[in-house]
């Protein structure tokens, strides 16, 4: 028995090979670039002291990429995947030179950030999906569920190592530190992306005159006729929407009422929590209901973390609530990937992940506008001469108001899940026979 367990465990550790390398690497990848992003959220807030001007930063990120990625999909389908993520990542890598270029000329202001982050954006367009089914191409369908709580595994990773690699090396230098680690994971993933991962042909190609609205149109034809999964992304639209103005809302609620380490050491306690997460996404069998384990995680989360993040003034109850907000989440997220990949079929996912990014990420953008509009202009404002009763809960002075944001957000997060919770459609997922893993 024991030689058949090694021989099994031989054999998906062969048979997910090129998955690991590529996964390991472009892991450590995102690692540099959260670093940089962390390091210059800070370096923003900290020349213009505005939730609002921060919040831009991803604004324009997400913007071109929820605009353009409708339209993305043909390329995924269309084009060889490797050269398409190797493009992406170089382009990428350009903008961060040029991020450097100006630091070093004492040129770097804001809106050359903007500039830069809309590009990258754009070129997302291509890699994420691109990425997406790549996975699919390399990772046999009974590995599915595993190599979810892999990548919900590098992401706590990087969530929990990313301030702390971006203080730390602040700290001994300055922000050129941050971007040369950049650069040099850039460098070690492109490599071994370009000579040691050999991603599939797909068998069942999407015909090469197909036009760019056409294929739009049949990933949106394909979620309408879909209407489980077309619900279920609405569904996170909306948690994206409250999830956004929350990112946007963080920096002037921590750093104005804790200062930078705070804001660190939250990052660092959430990150811990999403890797304890993974590694039950990973190690938990197949649960009977996908569906209500992505309702219950969200109500959880949506519930829990907002709340003390309004009414808790101090760094241990905020990191409480960043345990029970993020703990769940890969576990949401593994099966929310499972569910998407065995009912979309490889040779169509290219287009549907794209349908899916522009109706699932358009709230992004939104919220972190709303977000950050609502901080500055509104809530800090009112609790300047709020009454004693609202000072009471919330607290006084800059960061207040960021406190009232969040009260409401928790309110309409878990308004949110309950309702998506009783549609019909997203349940009738659970009959559906492409559930089954071969």
């Amino acid at each position: 028995m024991k030689k058949l367990n090694n021989s099994h465990v031989e054999n998906s550790t062969g048979e997910l090979r090129s998955f690991l390398i590529l996964w390991l690497t472009q892991s450590l990848s995102s690692l540099g670039s959260a670093a940089t992003n962390f390091a210059l959220i800070i370096w923003s807030y900290q020349q213009q002291g505005s939730a609002l001007t921060t919040a831009l930063l991803t604004v324009c990120s997400y913007l071109p990429y929820v605009l353009m990625s409708i339209f993305a999909g043909t390329f995924c389908d269309r084009f060889d995947k490797k050269k398409l993520m190797l493009l992406s990542d170089s382009f990428a890598a350009v903008c961060t030179v040029a991020v450097l270029i100006l630091l070093e000329t004492g040129q770097l202001a804001i809106w050359h950030l903007y500039l830069l982050n809309a590009l990258n954006g754009l070129m997302n367009t291509i890699q994420q999906p691109a990425s997406e089914i790549a996975v699919s191409l390399l990772v046999p369908k009974r590995h599915y569920q595993r190599i979810s709580g892999l990548r919900s595994f590098s992401n706590s990773l990087t969530s929990i190592m990313t301030p702390a690699v971006a203080t730390a090396l602040m700290t001994l230098a300055d922000i050129r530190a941050v971007i040369m680690f950049d650069l040099s994971t850039f460098v070690l993933a492109f490599i071994a992306l370009l000579c040691f991962v050999r991603i599939p042909e797909l068998t069942d190609k999407s015909e090469t005159g197909e036009s760019f609205f056409n294929a739009a149109r049949e990933g949106i034809e394909y979620l309408k006729n879909n209407r489980g999964i077309l619900d279920l992304i609405f569904f996170l639209a909306a948690i994206n929407l409250t999830a956004s103005m929350y990112n946007a809302a963080l920096p002037a609620l921590i750093i104005s009422k804790s200062g930078d380490t705070a804001l660190g050491v939250l990052n660092t306690v959430t990150g811990i929590a999403m890797l304890v997460g993974s590694a039950a996404a990973s190690l938990m069998p197949e649960p009977k209901s996908r569906v209500r384990v992505i309702c219950n995680t969200l109500l959880i989360s949506m519930g829990t973390e907002n709340i003390l993040l309004a009414l808790g003034n101090t760094l241990p109850i905020w990191c409480i609530g960043g345990i029970l907000g993020w703990l769940g989440i890969p576990i949401m997220n593994a099966n929310l990937d499972v569910v998407m990949r065995t009912r979309i079929p490889p040779s169509m996912q290219g287009r549907v992940y794209s349908a899916r990014n522009t109706l699932q990420f358009f709230t992004i953008p939104i919220g972190y506008f709303i977000g950050g509009l609502l901080v500055d202009k509104v809530f800090e404002p009112f609790m300047e001469s709020a009454p004693s009763l609202l000072t009471r809960i919330f607290g006084e002075g800059k960061g207040s108001g960021a406190a009232v944001l969040f009260a409401i957000i928790a309110v309409v997060g878990v308004v949110t899940c309950i309702i998506f919770r009783y549609d019909r459609h997203i349940w009738e997922l659970e009959s559906k026979e492409s559930e089954k893993m071969q």
